[in-house]
């Protein structure tokens, strides 16, 4: 029995039933607003981390899985200029929870369809992470699931810009972290981040994937 991805040779692929093994004890948060704080927090800024324990919005994301031939990849988003909250940012699909969303797996779904095209009976939901706080005001809810490659992308232009894929591999190895130092309001302190084809991955969403890796890893 595999107990985590440590266990396996650095040679050997992550799998479809690795991730599945891995994340088979998370569970849909019951209480969407009782966040888990991101890593590394001790060394923010004391303004920030008094932003994460502010009245916070419950909100999900899907980190999408998506199933190629040749390997698994890991959809993100450039959102939009426009947008009043995490514009021209790299994230996530997902958003705030509606009052008629059932739960925020609901959330992360709904949204996903909505911005980038993917249906919910082309994602099988095969874990959670615990929710995070962002300095935004939000709660959010990472939900893993793995998309068919029979699923199409149709890009909502007014929240999305484009839509890029990063292989997991490339994530979770820890050699492909990037240190850097981050300024809020005049202080200086390090964050990592994921430089990936052009492509820069930091804030919440690269913080969701530290924490996604860390729960893989078993650390």
């Amino acid at each position: 029995m595999v107990s985590n991805i440590n266990d396996f040779p650095t040679r050997e692929p992550v799998t479809i039933d690795l991730l599945r093994e891995c994340l088979s004890g998370t569970r849909l948060p019951d209480d969407p607003l009782d966040v888990s704080m991101p890593p590394g927090i001790d060394s923010w800024p004391d303004a920030m981390r008094e932003r994460l324990t502010a009245t916070l919005t419950p909100a999900g994301v899907l980190i999408p899985v998506m199933v190629r031939d040749r390997e698994l990849t890991v959809l993100l988003t450039q959102r939009s200029a426009a947008l009043k909250h995490h514009a021209g940012q790299v994230s996530f699909p997902g958003g705030r929870m509606e009052e008629h969303d059932l739960d925020v797996r609901v959330t992360a779904l709904r949204e996903t369809h909505e911005e980038v095209g993917i249906e919910p009976h082309h994602v099988a939901v095969i874990g959670y992470l615990a929710p995070m706080p962002t300095i935004t005001g939000y709660a959010v809810t990472p939900v893993i699931g793995l998309v068919s490659e029979s699923a199409e992308l149709l890009i909502d232009r007014t929240e999305v810009e484009y839509a890029f894929e990063v292989p997991l591999e490339f994530l979770l190895d820890e050699s492909n972290d990037r240190l850097v130092d981050r300024e809020f309001q005049g202080r200086s302190f390090p964050m990592v981040e994921f430089h990936y084809d052009q492509q820069r991955i930091w804030g919440a969403t690269a913080q969701m994937l530290l924490l996604f890796r860390k729960h893989l890893k078993n650390k």
